[in-house]
C-alpha cells in the first residue's frame, strides 16, 4: 500500500514512526519506486524526518540492465542516507545479481541487502564477493532461518507483522546456530509463512492482523483488496497452528 501513498501521507506515517520509535529501533524506510527522481524525493524526505536508513527496491517493470541497477543504487547512496538494497525479482521483473550488489558494497552508505529470491545460496555468493561489508537480510519467510544458518544476518519479514516474538526468537536461534531450536520455533509457523502469500502481500497479513484484533479491519487500498473468502479457513487454521488465536 505504500506504493500509492502521497508524499503528504508518507510524511504523516514517517513522523508517527519517528515519534514512537526513534532511538528504540532503527527506522528503515522503503523509498524505492520506478522513477529515480521520486526515489530521491522520498529518500530526502526520510532523511529530513529523522529516519535511519532507506530500503531501495530495484526499479520494477522497466528491467534495467545490471550496470543501470548499480548506478541507481550508488546515486541513492550518494544522498547521504544509508541504503539497504532490496532485490525481489518476483515483484520487479529484474534480479540484481550478487556481482552487481558487490560492486555497490564499497560505498560507505550501502550497508546491506534484502535478498528476497528464496535462494539461500546467495548468502555464499555475497559473502564471497563482498565479505562482511554488507548486512545480509532474507526477504523470504519460508527460507529465512536457513538463510541465517548459512551466514546471513537476519530478515525483513512479512510473518513478523503478526508473529513478531516468534520471528525474533527464530532469528536469534538461527544466529546462534541452534538448529533444534529453529525447528521447534519454525515448525508451527511453516503453514502461516505459506498462507500469508496466498494473495499479494499485504492482503493476507492485514486480514490476519484484523482477525487477531490488532487492527480494525483487513481492507487494503486499491488496486489491492481484502483477502478472498476462499482463503479465510486456511488462514484461521494457520493462525491456530502458530498459536496466535
Amino acid at each position: 500500500e505504500a506504493s500509492v501513498l502521497s508524499m503528504t501521507e508518507r510524511e504523516t506515517v514517517l513522523r508517527t514512526c519517528v515519534e514512537e520509535c526513534k532511538g528504540a529501533i532503527p527506522l528503515l524506510v522503503g523509498t524505492g519506486t520506478i522513477d529515480p527522481a521520486k526515489v530521491k524525493d522520498m529518500t530526502l524526505q526520510a532523511m529530513d524526518l529523522g529516519c535511519d536508513a532507506s530500503l531501495v527496491v530495484t526499479p520494477y517493470y522497466v528491467k534495467p540492465p545490471q550496470r543501470g541497477l548499480v548506478k541507481h543504487m550508488l546515486s541513492m547512496a550518494d544522498l547521504g542516507l544509508p541504503v539497504v538494497i532490496y532485490n525481489v525479482p518476483g515483484r520487479t521483473g529484474v534480479d540484481m545479481t550478487p556481482e552487481s550488489i558487490a560492486l555497490c558494497a564499497d560505498h560507505e552508505n550501502v550497508v546491506g541487502v534484502k535478498e528476497a529470491t528464496g535462494d539461500v545460496t546467495r548468502v555464499d555468493d555475497l559473502r564471497r564477493l563482498a565479505g562482511e561489508k554488507l548486512l545480509l537480510l532474507s526477504g523470504d519467510d519460508g527460507t529465512d532461518a536457513e538463510f541465517v544458518l548459512r551466514g546471513g544476518d537476519g530478515c525483513i519479514s512479512v510473518t513478523a507483522n503478526v508473529a513478531p516474538r516468534q520471528k525474533h526468537d527464530l532469528m536469534a536461534a538461527a544466529l546462534r546456530g541452534d538448529k533444534d531450536e529453529v525447528e521447534r520455533i519454525g515448525g508451527p509457523m511453516a503453514t502461516l509463512n505459506r498462507v500469508l502469500f496466498a494473495e499479494a502481500n499485504p492482503i493476507p497479513a492485514k486480514w490476519a492482523a484484523a482477525r487477531m484484533g490488532l487492527i480494525p479491519n483487513g481492507g487494503c487500498r486499491p488496486p489491492l483488496d481484502e483477502l478472498d473468502p476462499e482463503f479465510h479457513g486456511d488462514m484461521e487454521a494457520a493462525l491456530k497452528e502458530a498459536g496466535l488465536i
